[in-house]
C-alpha cells in the first residue's frame, strides 16, 4: 500500500471535523490549526518536489531522496500546531531551510490565509505573500507557487461545493453582519449558516460574503445550500432584516421560522420612553417564552389591552411577526433557549466589532472573516450539552408531518383551482370553435 503524505492525512482530519467528528474538543481552534497545518505542509512538499524534480511517490535515479519526517511545532492563537517536516538524504536545499526558518514567525498570516481559504478561496498572491520572505521575495519558485495553489484552491473548492445531503438539520442557524471588509469601500454582509442535525452534530453549513443582506443575496446564500442537497430543517432562525425573512420562507419552504427574540426585545424597547422599559419588556417575554403557544396568544392579547391606547407604536411593532416569535414554542422545552435567538453569534459578533475598533491593524477583510468564522464555530460549542431524547424526537418528527400537512393543504387547493381554470379555458376554446 502507497504511503499517503503528511498533508493528505491532514486534509483528511479537515473532511472528519467538517463532517462533525471534532473529538469533543473546540471545532474552532481544531479547524484552524489543521488548516494552518495543511497549508504548511502542502508548501514544504512543494519545494521538496520541486527539489527532487519528482512527486511523492515517483522514483528516478537523481540525486537525493526522501527520508520521512519529523514533527515540528508552529505556536498560533489558537495553541501549538504540529506538522510534519520533510526530510531529506543525498542532498541539500536551501530553499527548504529558508521557508522552514521564515514559517515560525509568519502564524498570524497562515491562520488568517487558513480562513480565507473556507471564506472564499485564494489565489496565487495569497500564496506568495505567505512563502516570502522579509524582502518579499517568494521562497517558492512558481511551478510551486502554482502547484500550492492549486491544492489549497481545491480544498476550498470541496468545501464550497461539498454535497450536503447528507446533514440531516434539525435547527438552522442563519445570521449576517455589515462590514467594511476594504478600506473605504462600503460595507458588505457576510452571510454565515450552522445547523444542530437531528442526531445532535454540530456543523458549519456555509460561510459567504456578499454585497448586502437583501432578498436577492439571501436567496441566492439558500439555493447554494439547497443546490447542494440540504433538505429543510424543522425550524430556521434569522433576525428580522426583511430580505433575510423573505428568503428563507423562499428557501425552506417546510420549515417554521424563529425571528430572533432579543433583536425583537431590542426594537419594543427602542419604541419606549425608558421609564416603562422594564414593565413592558417582562410583559412581553413572557408571552414570547409562554410554556404553550395558545398562552402565549393569551398572554399576547392581555398585553395589547393594557398598552395600546399609551404605547401604540411599540404594540404594533410587537405584533407584527408574532406567530414567528413563538414559533420556538413548538419545540421541545428543553431546547427552546438555544433556538429563539441568534445570541450565540450576536455576542461574539460585539467582540469581533469591539477588537476591529480597538486595533486598526485589524481592519480589512480577512482579518474580519477570520473573526466572524471563529465566532460561528465558537458559537456551536454552547450546544455541547444538548441532549435529544427519544420523547423528544418524537415530538420533532410530529411537528416535522404537521409543518409538511399544513404545506400541503395550503397549496392543494392553488393547484386544483389552476387545473380547473386550465379546463374552462379548453372548454371555453372548444365551444367558440
Amino acid at each position: 500500500m502507497k504511503r499517503v503524505p503528511p498533508s493528505q492525512r491532514t486534509k483528511e482530519a479537515i473532511s472528519q471535523l467538517f463532517s462533525g467528528n471534532s473529538g469533543g474538543g473546540d471545532p474552532r481552534s481544531e479547524l484552524v490549526r489543521l488548516a494552518v497545518q495543511f497549508i504548511v505542509e502542502e508548501g514544504l512538499e512543494a519545494v521538496v518536489r520541486d527539489h527532487l524534480d519528482r512527486d511523492y511517490y515517483e522514483r528516478s535515479g537523481g540525486e537525493g531522496y526522501r527520508n520521512g519526517h519529523r514533527p515540528k511545532k508552529l505556536k498560533s492563537s489558537e495553541g501549538e500546531v504540529t506538522y510534519a517536516n520533510p526530510q531529506l538524504r543525498g542532498t541539500r536545499s536551501e530553499a527548504l531551510e529558508a521557508l522552514r526558518a521564515r514559517l515560525s514567525g509568519r502564524s498570524g498570516e497562515l491562520e488568517r490565509l487558513a480562513i480565507e481559504m473556507y471564506a472564499r478561496g485564494c489565489s496565487t498572491r495569497d500564496i506568495e505573500a505567505i512563502f516570502s520572505d522579509g524582502d518579499g521575495r517568494s521562497l517558492l519558485s512558481r511551478s510551486a507557487v502554482s502547484a500550492v495553489t492549486e491544492v489549497l484552491w481545491a480544498e476550498y473548492e470541496e468545501f464550497a461545493t461539498r454535497d450536503l445531503s447528507e446533514i440531516r438539520p434539525l435547527y438552522l442557524f442563519v445570521d449576517g453582519i455589515a462590514e467594511r471588509l476594504r478600506p473605504g469601500a462600503k460595507r458588505e454582509a457576510v452571510l454565515a449558516a450552522w445547523a444542530i442535525t437531528w442526531d445532535r452534530k454540530k456543523v458549519l453549513v456555509h460561510l459567504s460574503p456578499g454585497t448586502k443582506e437583501s432578498t436577492e443575496c439571501c436567496r441566492d446564500f439558500f439555493q447554494d445550500m439547497r443546490r447542494r442537497g440540504l433538505g429543510d430543517p424543522v425550524l430556521v432562525v434569522t433576525d428580522g432584516a426583511p430580505g433575510l425573512i423573505r428568503a428563507t420562507e423562499e428557501g425552506f419552504p417546510l420549515s417554521k421560522r424563529q425571528r430572533c427574540l432579543a433583536h425583537r426585545m431590542r426594537n419594543l424597547l427602542a419604541k419606549l420612553p425608558e421609564e416603562i422599559h422594564a414593565e413592558f419588556k417582562d410583559a412581553a417575554k413572557a408571552s414570547y417564552q409562554a410554556p404553550s403557544p395558545a398562552l402565549a396568544e393569551a398572554l399576547r392579547d392581555d398585553l395589547v389591552e393594557r398598552y395600546q391606547e399609551r404605547y401604540p407604536t411599540a404594540v404594533r411593532c410587537f405584533l407584527e411577526d408574532f406567530d414567528a416569535c413563538v414559533a420556538h414554542l413548538h419545540c421541545p422545552s428543553a431546547h427552546r433557549k438555544y433556538i429563539r435567538t441568534t445570541n450565540l453569534l450576536e455576542r461574539l459578533f460585539e467582540e469581533e466589532r469591539r477588537r476591529v475598533r480597538a486595533a486598526g491593524t485589524l481592519f480589512g477583510e480577512r482579518p474580519v472573516l477570520k473573526l466572524m468564522f471563529a465566532a460561528l464555530i465558537r458559537g456551536s460549542e454552547r450546544w455541547r450539552g444538548i441532549r435529544i431524547t427519544d420523547f423528544e424526537r418524537k415530538q420533532l418528527e410530529t411537528l416535522r408531518e404537521e409543518i409538511e400537512e399544513q404545506h400541503r393543504k395550503e397549496n392543494v387547493p392553488a393547484v386544483k383551482d389552476e387545473r380547473r381554470q386550465a379546463r374552462t379555458q379548453q372548454t371555453s376554446s372548444r365551444n367558440r370553435t
